[in-house]
């Protein structure tokens, strides 16, 4: 490849969209020791992409300060968690056989080698990702899709919001014919644990606005329930699909859900959370928690056992994301706009 620079959407400082420039001359990547190089074929858009631009994940005692999921982020960076692409230059250590394989790529990084070990880093964050026409990543990321009926874009849509719902089920022990209910079910991670629960042979409650109720029960939803109703009314709602209790609940919204669902859950069940859009400081009663035994856990992306799952659900089409929006890679900027209206269901994605 003699041509050495590529196009590339470029984090320069923490802040609003106008925080992103579009570069036609940065610099290609070099795939170093154990490394390829990757022909970005899709990627796509997440909240870690709009909460890191904006530094809103606080800090511990901080809550409001600028700051990316795991602390300071080292910019310039280029963002984007979600990729598949063609390899398309190797490092000598790394086997030619990869060279022209389509690929989907796990961003996370992980505290050591373990297959169960937590994620510590995450491409796009702690180092660069896929809003650009290349990137350089360890081969060892690399999950062959050369036989996977999905199109680049679907397989793009998996790592980061699939692969986060794959950690919540998988740490919540989300089992054949147990009923859980998804909070934010229409967004990117809460339609894949709609899908993903309801491929395990899950009972489905998905929490929603009322217009998107459709679409929820299509992806495979028993019920959809409208986020709007009165507490006291969706808990007999609630009741009355789960007489017994919820056995697990994955909540991606936080803020009021907790307080008002926790008395639904059945004894010794599981309440999984992995985000806090409606809001991240939040009071209950922690009586009903100790007395029914409940267990609350906290889920941050995958390990590489959930996302090698994952990556094998790809390869069959067991799981087939649903693509809201397709956005080119210079208009980032209105992707991640686009991403944030409430009346999308599914994923946005960005093609260079």
């Amino acid at each position: 490849m003699t041509d050495r620079r590529m196009t590339a959407v470029v984090l320069r400082r923490h802040g609003g969209p106008e925080a992103l420039e579009v570069r036609t001359d940065w610099p290609l990547p070099e795939a170093g020791p154990g490394q390829v190089l990757v022909r970005v074929t899709a990627a796509a858009v997440n909240n870690t992409d709009v909460w890191t631009r904006e530094g809103a994940y606080g800090l511990p005692g901080q809550p409001e300060a600028v700051a990316g999921w795991r602390g300071a982020v080292d910019l310039p960076r280029v963002q984007g968690g979600d990729i598949a692409g063609v390899v398309a230059e190797t490092a000598a250590d790394v086997p030619d056989a990869w060279l022209g394989r389509r690929v989907l790529v796990d961003p996370a990084f992980y505290e050591d080698e373990r297959e169960d070990a937590p994620p510590v880093g995450l491409l796009g964050s702690e180092a660069d990702g896929g809003f650009a026409e290349y990137v350089a990543v360890d081969a060892d990321r690399l999950h062959d899709m050369s036989a996977s009926p999905l199109s680049d874009e679907e397989l793009a849509a998996l790592p980061v919001a699939y692969g986060t719902a794959m950690g919540m089920l998988e740490r919540a022990a989300v089992t054949r014919g147990e009923t859980v209910l998804v909070t934010g079910a229409s967004g990117g991670v809460g339609l894949a644990l709609v899908q993903l629960a309801a491929a395990r042979g899950a009972h489905v409650l998905a929490l929603t606005s009322g217009s998107k109720a459709a679409a929820l029960r299509e992806a495979g939803a028993l019920v959809a329930l409208p986020r709007d109703l009165p507490p006291e009314e969706l808990r007999r709602q609630v009741r009355a699909v789960a007489p017994g209790g919820l056995d697990a609940v994955a909540d991606v919204a936080a803020g009021p859900w907790l307080e008002r669902l926790l008395p639904t859950l059945r004894d010794g069940a599981r309440w999984v959370i992995a985000g806090a859009v409606a809001g991240p400081v939040v009071t209950f009663d922690l009586r009903r928690l100790y007395l029914h035994n409940l267990s609350l856990i906290g889920s941050s992306m995958h390990t590489r056992a959930h996302f090698a799952a994952l990556a094998g659900q790809a390869r069959t089409g067991a799981v087939r994301p649903h693509i809201a929006a397709r956005f080119p890679l210079h208009e980032l900027r209105a992707a991640q706009e686009a991403f944030r209206d409430s009346a999308r269901i599914g994923k946005i994605a960005v093609v260079p």
